[in-house]
């Protein structure tokens, strides 16, 4: 697995095979353009050769064989006390006979470390999604550097002639859907109080197009949210609430932030743009991608549309 200093991330080691393979680049040379050794270029090419775009996804560094791993009728033992006592790792130590640090681990893995996230009535794991379309929104701006033309550093790499001229930035404003965890964004020139709004309103559009009211709109407490009058105008015209995160807690915002980190991944950074417009006009095939195409993991394998089909009668405007 990469480590958070690695000086390759996926996107950089498909820009040094593209360069090796597609541009005709000796492998030294592209070592040195992306700041690697030789040794790890060769290795990120060979791996390319043998397996194409998923050689150079990160491997788990987990070993085949585990042979002090503990039994799995020890974990299912351990699930079950969870399931049935409600005690923590201390508690459930001498009941088990397994050392509280194993416990520990074993409920990280299996989601089962809060109590707080379980029905204790029932002991089911619970987690914080809202019942249907609409009646949360999260609502965030991720600000982009624009690419100049002929690509940027991740595109020709530094110290390759790459324009150095400050072209400004793009704001992409979004919003997430708690319950289906469908997204509607648009790309503005700013991120001004006034532009915010005009994107809510087309926001509610959008979701109104798919038979959805939205009843709550979540942001952080930045001033172009709190403190504008044509922000809360706009809440008041298309009937939503304001929430606020707590100051410091961008955690309870995290399906806007869990969306920017997979646009940046997929979208923004998923290959070199030789221009700013053509990573413009990639955004909303992407978009429509993440909807209606891309399974999402904590929707049990469904894409966000799916969800929001099923689940919208009764949210009807």
């Amino acid at each position: 697995m990469a480590h958070r200093r690695a000086r390759l991330t996926v996107f950089g080691r498909q820009l040094l095979v593209d360069r090796v393979e597609v541009d005709g680049w000796t492998v030294a040379k592209a070592a040195e353009a992306a700041g690697v050794s030789r040794q790890t270029a060769t290795k990120w090419v060979r791996r390319y050769r043998e397996f194409g775009p998923a050689g150079l996804e990160d491997r788990s560094s987990r070993p085949q064989r585990s042979p002090r791993a503990l039994a799995e009728e020890q974990v299912g033992a351990i699930l079950v006390a969870r399931h049935e006592l409600g005690l923590g790792p201390h508690r459930l130590a001498p009941v088990v006979g397994v050392p509280r640090s194993t416990i520990g681990d074993v409920l990280r893995r299996h989601g089962l470390s809060r109590l707080a996230d379980r029905d204790r009535p029932t002991g089911i794991p619970i987690r914080y999604v809202r019942e249907r379309p609409g009646e949360l929104l999260h609502m965030d701006v991720k600000k982009l550097g624009r690419i100049p033309d002929g690509g940027g550093h991740r595109f020709r790499g530094r110290g390759h002639g790459t324009p150095r001229s400050h072209r400004g930035y793009d704001y992409v404003h979004q919003v997430v859907d708690d319950m289906s965890r469908v997204a509607f964004a648009a790309i503005y020139p700013d991120e001004r109080g006034t532009t915010c709004a005009a994107f809510l309103r087309e926001a509610a559009a959008y979701f109104a197009r798919l038979g959805v009211r939205i009843e709550r709109v979540m942001t952080d407490n930045a001033k172009n949210y709190v403190a504008s009058g044509a922000f809360q105008a706009a809440l008041a015209e298309i009937g939503a609430r304001h929430k606020r995160t707590p100051p410091f807690s961008p955690q309870v915002n995290g399906k806007s932030e869990r969306f920017n980190r997979t646009m940046l991944d997929e979208w923004a950074y998923a290959r070199p743009y030789s221009s700013n417009n053509e990573r413009l006009l990639a955004f909303g095939p992407w978009l429509d991608h993440y909807n209606l195409h891309r399974p999402h993991t904590a929707l049990g394998g469904l894409t966000p549309m799916e969800v929001l089909v099923n689940n919208v009668s009764g949210n009807h405007i």
